[in-house]
């Protein structure tokens, strides 16, 4: 089976290397601060471990969705702007045109590898809070890779539900490799639930993915995030998946 490299940026962003494609995640590059959505504000507080300066190409971009300002920044938007292909949610692709393009959830589009075959990606349900959220945070999808001679990779988005991983699980399991948003997310817009997985809820994930390697992404660097790293290597810990977790320093990178 080839080989699979993930580098973490920082946030939710993430280089995928796989079948000799490179594919980023929710691109934001920008510096700390407080970033503006609607009345409010999120803040940020650390910068990204790689430049999009000295990121290099890339074949594509997993946007889960536009309309955050910690899943899609400034820099991150000017990214999106040259990028050969953005693939995303239908809303995303009316705001943001260009390059994008929308599936339903489960239908799938065929990226080119380099050396011959193709790498499928899979549009998968995602929902960003409790049910019923969907119409205050709006439209969120997940992404599974696959392909002849290739891991099987989930990216979950900003998803909150077990329910959907459950479903992730039942068409596609067992994994290689989750990419899974943590950090037990919260703001005043949805106060009483978090926004996406909680640390015992994303050991509880990998656990139904049947996931042999999880890299915890959307965990730290912002502020609205109640949960952190070491909560979730004691979440993993406590679940008897200490080995699974591979937490990531921003620049760091992982290889399988």
């Amino acid at each position: 089976m080839a080989g699979l490299d993930i580098r973490y940026v920082g946030g939710p962003t993430a280089v995928i290397a796989v079948g000799g494609l490179r594919l980023l995640t929710d691109p934001t590059f920008d510096p700390p601060g407080d970033y503006p959505i609607g009345a409010r504000a999120l803040t940020k507080t650390a910068g990204p471990g790689v430049t999009a300066a000295t990121l290099g190409p890339v074949d594509a971009v997993l946007l889960s969705h536009d309309q955050h300002p910690d899943n899609l920044d400034r820099s991150g938007r000017a990214l999106v702007a040259r990028a050969p292909l953005v693939l995303s949610t239908r809303a995303a692709r009316e705001r943001l045109r260009g390059t994008v393009r929308a599936l339903p959830s489960w239908e799938h589009t065929e990226l080119p590898r380099p050396g011959g075959g193709v790498l499928r990606v899979t549009w998968v349900p995602a929902l960003h809070g409790p049910d019923g959220s969907e119409k205050l945070v709006g439209e969120v999808t997940g992404f599974v890779l696959s392909g002849e001679g290739l891991p099987t990779v989930y990216v979950s988005g900003d998803n909150a539900s077990l329910d959907l991983v459950q479903a992730v699980a039942d068409r596609f399991a067992p994994f290689d490799a989750a990419l899974l948003f943590a950090g037990a997310a919260r703001t005043p817009l949805v106060p009483d639930a978090p926004l996406t997985l909680t640390s015992e809820q994303a050991a509880r994930a990998a656990a139904v993915l049947g996931a042999r390697a999880v890299v915890p992404l959307h965990f730290e660097h912002w502020g609205h995030f109640t949960e952190d790293g070491d909560s979730l290597e004691a979440a993993f810990a406590a679940a008897g998946l200490g080995g699974r977790l591979h937490r990531l320093k921003p620049g760091g990178s992982v290889t399988f």
